[in-house]
């Protein structure tokens, strides 16, 4: 969590901007009578869709459940979607929509990397609460983005699971990477390479893709001609899935591992039968195991919300993100602002949420989020493990 380049350009921003900033302020924006009013700006339409819309879902079930019993403070909690296509450009366009037209207290939900990077100074001059984004961007953990809550790894730890698992439970050495040729993607290929690097080993080959395409032919051809025993994958479901059913067409077959954000169920949904044997970092529990209060209320409160859907990795993020902003708001009071609300989440870090602790701002240092591995099995379901 040491300070980035990004960071202190944010924070010279928001020195610069200060004076701009403050204003006579009556009652907070995005907080009324009876409700608070909340923004997520994400992929909802496209190729990536899938993301968002479960976000969506998992947050939106968490702010039904808490209505339900009378809101926070007397307040219900609603949410306001804006898609921005998992393109930078039409996040900071949606980003300021919610901010200045819907006016909105806080965001939540946001979807991805490249987006975060654009939306973040956005958010960081106001001071508004960017809450549970669905990436595991190393920038965002910084200690100068006080704004930011995290609530999942970073890609550095589940690039670290994935070459632990390759190298040690595996005992493979060679090892390629097929990633987004963006942020994102160049965000999970440092941490590969770190990850290789403390065991003595680099990468055997790397092939890229464009973002919101399909089009992983060249990359293909450039890792099958290593010949490497794993191929680990930092992308959305679409081309992931584009690339692993073309490599075993053409008799290429080595264990391929994905990055969280790749969308599990997405995933799995898009491959069919060529998805046997495909691992799948996770950071959340996983979301069929009852046995866990949290996972049980978020299958009652997604059954409430809307009874045609089922549980996945994604939407039981955006569940716990709603939780968590719901928790911290009635820690916060009953005359919440951002500043305060902001105050509250850093200063206790550790939130019981349905006998789950999630910890989340300095306190992530000492107590990281866990990763576990999935593997996709012959019908599409899921089964955690510690050694495949």
């Amino acid at each position: 969590m040491s300070r980035s380049p990004f960071a202190t350009y944010v924070g010279l921003t928001i020195a610069l901007l200060a004076a701009a900033m403050l204003s006579a302020k009556g009652d907070e924006v995005g907080v009324g009578e009876d409700a608070i009013l909340f923004g997520q700006a994400a992929a909802l339409e496209g190729p990536s869709s899938a993301l968002g819309q479960r976000m969506r879902q998992g947050i939106v079930a968490a702010f039904t459940e808490i209505n339900a019993k009378g809101g926070v403070h007397g307040r219900k909690l609603q949410l306001i979607s804006r898609d921005d296509g998992y393109d930078p450009d039409r996040s900071v366009t949606q980003t300021l929509r919610l901010i200045e037209d819907d006016k909105v207290f806080a965001l939540i939900g946001a979807v991805g990397t490249p987006t975060a990077i654009a939306t973040i100074p956005i958010t960081s001059t106001r001071n508004i609460p960017f809450i549970g984004p669905f990436t595991g961007a190393e920038f965002l953990r910084d200690l100068e983005l006080p704004n930011v809550v995290n609530i999942r790894a970073s890609y550095g730890a589940e690039a670290e699971a994935w070459v632990k698992h390759l190298t040690e439970d595996r005992r493979f050495t060679r090892i390629g990477i097929f990633y987004q040729d963006d942020s994102f993607g160049r965000d999970g290929l440092l941490g590969v390479k770190r990850a290789l690097a403390r065991r003595g080993l680099e990468l055997a080959a790397e092939g890229t893709f464009e973002r919101n395409t399909r089009a992983v032919a060249a990359a293909l051809r450039m890792i099958k001609r290593a010949e490497p025993e794993a191929v680990v994958m930092v992308g959305t479901y679409g081309p992931c899935a584009e690339f692993i059913k073309l490599a075993r067409r053409s008799g290429f077959s080595p264990t391929f591992v994905n990055v969280s954000f790749v969308g599990a169920n997405a995933l799995a949904g898009e491959l069919g039968p060529d998805g046997e044997g495909v691992v799948v970092s996770q950071v959340v529990p996983f979301p069929w195991d009852r046995s866990l209060k949290l996972v049980a209320d978020y299958q009652r409160a997604q059954q409430a919300f809307d009874p045609t859907l089922t549980p996945d990795f994604v939407s039981l993020e955006g569940y716990i993100s709603g939780r968590l902003a719901a928790a911290a708001l009635e820690r916060a009071g009953p005359q919440p602002t951002r500043a305060s609300l902001l105050r509250t989440i850093n200063d206790i870090g550790r939130f019981d949420i349905s006998g789950t602790i999630v910890t989340v701002g300095p306190r992530m240092i000492d107590t990281p989020p866990k990763v576990f591995l999935t593997v996709i099995q012959k019908d599409g379901s899921f089964r955690a493990v510690d050694r495949l």
